[in-house]
């Protein structure tokens, strides 16, 4: 399995979309995230950014 991951430690969820304000995944897909083969966990990642521009969530980087 794979350790990568789209978490940015930004874990807030926005009402409106239901998607996590840091990385743009949903709150069972963030539970199930582990679970994830490698391929449906980068699968994934490669739709978060058109996910949330969609949901005009700007995109936020890593804190310090």
């Amino acid at each position: 399995m794979s350790q990568e991951t789209p978490c940015i430690v930004v874990c807030m969820i926005d009402p409106k979309s239901g998607l996590c304000f840091g990385c743009g995944r949903t709150l069972p897909e963030i539970a199930r995230w582990e679970q994830l083969e490698s391929a449906e966990q980068r699968a994934l990642m490669a739709q978060l950014p058109a996910r949330m521009a969609d949901a005009g969530l700007a995109p936020m980087t890593k804190p310090a």
